[in-house]
């Protein structure tokens, strides 16, 4: 259940890279890394969501939207098949906890600022070391530095890391599809295949496994119809994230990654944490959960017009879809509630220039890793 005009291109350099220095250049390239917004202009934007806010959906008009979700989503897909959105290639510069195989750390570390600012004054831009992402925090070469007591804790992970490892074939009993593999993607809202399938396409390790749903059947009948479906791979299946009744197809603690690209924005906000509770608990210890979603503002929000608004930045567009425009302390008290450490947490303010029109789009998403905590067994 990807969501339309989440603004995706083709594969980008990555965040953090380019910089409007000089405004003679806009339009030198098509998008702008890390744009501050003037006090007038977040002004100006607050004044044009009070404008469409004004007049909400009537209370029933807004309970057929619910009810009839799955509908309005199978006719997205009915309308656009595969060809709405482009393959998500630059999930990897993003996540890469998404490639494995690719030797990449995964020991970032859970931070306590929302922003990152302070860091992002460096030549490696917004994209903290390396460049890797807008504002990412995490640390190259750390173990480098560390004192002994953090060097005593690194190891304490890592062995707890392998107990669990070590446990997971006695804890995990149950055959379910992927139940050999030893790490394991669900992704949510997987629409037509265009996160999944470049995950299958750049990991070749065959003990990596990948799961999606979505709440729409004609989307996941696009997914098991691509050529590179591969069951020995993959395990696509429908599924309704806010009906507690119908489990997933997998155990708990059994999922060492779920991706959530602009998928928490489509649910009815006040159901929100109960589909992260329930998320939570399919993570192993140390998993992650990965998120790219709307942020407070994005252009997509200042574009609705009077009678679209369903509630407090909760809007609906002309196709019936839904969507919800998130703030970082918003989804912070959603996954803190849910028992889960901050890694990341951050705002991707890009400027997207369209250079033949010669019109400038600022675009705000927001950005988050969030990690299970680890946890020590203590066999009696």
């Amino acid at each position: 259940m990807a969501a339309p005009g989440d603004g995706e291109g083709r594969r980008r350099a990555p965040f953090g890279t380019r910089f409007l220095a000089d405004p003679a250049r806009l339009f030198q390239h098509n998008a702008w890394d890390h744009v501050e917004w003037t006090e007038e202009q977040e002004a100006a934007a607050q004044r044009k969501v009070q404008e469409n806010s004004v007049q909400f959906v009537p209370p029933d008009q807004q309970e057929a939207y619910e009810v009839n979700a799955n509908q309005y989503w199978d006719e997205f897909y009915k309308t656009h098949e595969n060809g709405f959105f482009k393959d998500r290639h630059w999930l990897f510069t993003e996540f890469p906890e998404l490639a494995p195989n690719q030797n990449v750390s995964q020991d970032t570390k859970p931070v306590s600022e929302d922003s990152g600012a302070a860091q992002q004054s460096k030549t490696s831009g917004p994209g903290g070391c390396s460049g890797t992402g807008p504002g990412l925090l995490e640390e190259t070469g750390a173990s480098e530095h560390l004192s002994d007591s953090e060097t005593s804790s690194s190891w304490l992970r890592t062995q707890v890391e392998t107990a669990s490892r070590n446990l997971e074939a006695v804890k995990l009993n149950e055959d379910f599809p992927g139940s050999s593999a030893s790490y394991r993607i669900l992704e949510v809202g997987c629409g037509a295949g265009n996160t999944v399938f470049p995950i299958l396409q750049t990991n070749n390790d065959p003990s990596l496994f990948v799961y999606c749903c979505d709440f729409s059947s004609r989307a996941v009948d696009l997914v098991k119809a691509h050529p590179e479906y591969d069951v020995s791979r993959c395990f696509a299946f429908v599924h309704d994230l806010c009906d507690t009744r119908v489990p997933f197809p997998v155990p708990d603690e059994s999922l060492d990654v779920v991706v959530l690209i602009f998928v928490l924005s489509a649910l009815l906000p006040e159901k929100t944490q109960s589909v992260i509770h329930r998320l939570s608990r399919l993570l192993k210890p140390g998993g992650l959960v990965l998120l790219r979603d709307y942020g407070r503002y994005d252009l997509a929000q200042l574009r609705f017009k009077k009678g679209q608004c369903l509630g407090e930045n909760f809007y609906v567009r002309g196709d019936g879809t839904r969507v919800y425009f998130f703030t970082q302390g918003e989804l912070d008290v959603l996954f803190s509630t849910a028992g889960l450490e901050k890694v990341q947490n951050l705002v991707d303010r890009r400027l997207q220039v369209n250079r033949g029109k010669q019109v400038t789009m600022y675009r705000v998403w927001i950005q988050c890793k969030y990690r299970k905590p680890l946890r020590l067994r203590r066999d009696s």
